[in-house]
């Protein structure tokens, strides 16, 4: 599911401000992780290939880095294996796995807020809620 449509002049102003250029490359990336919504760096270099044949994926990682360190786009660890990358937005989600099909869900922080002040008031552990991904199956999978 993207979430951050087409490459807008946000995104231009935000890399202009921190001393950065949008450049082919990095507007490729970032339209794919826009298209793509969680996808791995790998999914996120085939996308830019159909437009630009000679991106490697070391290009990709390396923007996805950059694009991550000055707040443009955010990764999560829904598994094993590489993480995946969406856009950043100032909304917090918590990512619904479902172990069966691999379909990624978002749902608001707030489903898991009794948890998550547990966990602050009792241990003193401040949850990323954007990292914190749930496992299970879907309605599809589970047939509820």
């Amino acid at each position: 599911m993207g979430r951050g449509g087409a490459v807008g002049a946000d995104w231009h102003k935000e890399l202009r401000a921190r001393g950065y250029r949008l450049t082919p490359q990095r507007q490729l990336v970032l339209e794919a992780v826009a298209k793509l919504g969680h996808a791995t760096p790998e999914d996120i270099a085939g996308a830019v290939r159909e437009t630009a044949t000679g991106v490697n994926i070391s290009t990709v990682y390396r923007t996805l880095e950059l694009l991550e360190a000055i707040g443009l786009v955010q990764h999560t660890h829904l598994g094993h294996g590489a993480p995946t990358y969406s856009v950043a937005s100032e909304t917090d989600h918590v990512h619904l796995v479902c172990r069966d099909c691999g379909a990624v869900d978002e749902a608001p922080p707030s489903v898991v807020g009794t948890v998550v002040e547990e966990l602050a008031a009792t241990r003193g552990f401040q949850v990323d809620v954007g990292h914190f991904a749930v496992f299970g199956r879907c309605r599809s999978c589970s047939g509820a």
